[in-house]
């Protein structure tokens, strides 16, 4: 355990003692403020010594259960009377001194362990456990202070909403997702990747596409949607359009660039081999590239997404994701907006994701995978 993880946990323990001074909030609570700081109490000091000097695995089974408990014990006291929308010092003492452990233990488990046995591990835990921390403090703030549903949800009611308009939120996922944004990214980084190699093939056009390429890139989506509405009828083919539109460009400059980046050596290997442009281009430059080449496809898949959203905007059939966003704001249904903004970032980030699995599956032997 270092210094700075020392500091952490014994500022957490303080703060969660601390707040046995301080009522809940402004009403009475069913859970003694004294029995619960108790528990955080113990809990934090049992975590902070506990974890000093043992492997990975070993406090892994003792540590989720406990943390589990008091993240719920919390939350339940959040939304308890007299507290939710009235938390006091004493809520929100344990509410940091719950977090900062929270952060104590997301370093402890990304600087633990060494080797291939757990560094797969070590990758993803960390990312899970912080982003599940930030959606508690979120929760907690919005209860806490009784924010109003209209300027901001907790994420227990965006769940809530996302079970019961399941239904709905599925067709709209389908009918975006599939036919608008899928379909577009394909085309647009299937064109863009072709005319990258005939752009490489050809200096001249290669020197006139790309300034072109960053005025289109300039172009603002709301200004293209409408245009793109009138060319390609009220369906889904317009918003696709307005994906290759905007996915184009991205995948050209970054396939370009790619074919460049193979070193001088390495073509005049080739030249002295006897190799022609399509024995080059298989065999070292698309190789080279290929880091390049899905740095436009990842680029492209939120490009995408956002693209196809801002494009059902612009009147379409009633359906859509950002159909049912536009709609539903207008009406104050914010849960139904949350709900979809949760849909569509949940699967935007898978999509980004997919592709960064696969580049790495493709791309293993680049520095940056390369093992200290």
């Amino acid at each position: 355990m270092t210094a700075f993880q020392s500091r952490g946990w014994l500022i957490a323990a303080l703060l969660i003692a601390l707040s046995a001074v301080f009522p809940l909030g402004d009403g009475t609570n069913a859970i003694s403020i004294q029995m619960v700081s108790i528990v955080y109490v113990v809990g934090v000091l049992y975590l902070g010594a506990g974890l000093q000097g043992k492997r990975f695995g070993g406090w892994l089974g003792s540590l989720l259960p406990l943390s589990f408990a008091a993240v719920v014990t919390l939350t339940m006291i959040a939304h308890s009377p007299g507290v939710a929308g009235a938390a006091n010092w004493g809520f929100w003492l344990k509410a940091i001194g719950l977090w900062l452990a929270a952060w104590m233990m997301v370093d402890m488990i990304a600087n633990s362990g060494d080797g291939r046995r757990t560094s797969r591990w070590r990758n993803l835990a960390p990312m899970i456990l912080f982003g599940a921390t930030l959606l508690l403090l979120w929760e907690w703030l919005v209860v806490g202070f009784g924010i109003s549903p209209i300027i901001l949800l907790p994420p227990s009611a965006i769940g809530q909403a996302v079970v019961a308009q399941a239904n709905t939120l599925a067709t709209d996922f389908v009918w975006t997702f599939l036919h608008e944004v899928l379909l577009g990214w394909l085309i647009g980084c299937g064109s863009g990747f072709l005319v990258a190699l005939v752009a490489d093939r050809v200096p001249f056009l290669r020197r006139g596409l790309l300034p072109l390429g960053n005025v289109v890139s300039a172009l603002p989506i709301v200004g293209i949607a409408p245009i793109m509405i009138w060319w390609f009828t009220y369906d889904w083919p317009s918003k696709t359009a307005v994906v290759v539109a905007m996915t184009f460009f991205p995948m050209l400059v970054n396939t370009v660039a790619g074919l460049a980046a193979s070193g001088s050596l390495e073509r005049d290997l080739m030249r002295s081999y006897g190799a022609s442009y399509w024995p080059t281009l298989v065999s070292l430059r698309l190789p080279a590239a290929m880091p390049f080449i899905f740095n436009g496809l990842k680029i492209n898949s939120t490009l995408a997404m956002i693209g196809a959203i801002v494009a059902e905007y612009f009147d379409g059939p009633t359906i859509g994701m950002g159909f049912r966003i536009n709609t539903q704001a207008a009406l104050s249904q914010t849960d139904i907006v949350w709900a979809e903004i949760a849909v569509a970032m949940v699967a935007g980030s898978l999509f980004y994701g997919l592709i960064a699995v696969i580049e790495r599956a493709v791309t293993f032997w680049h520095p940056s995978y390369r093992r200290a």
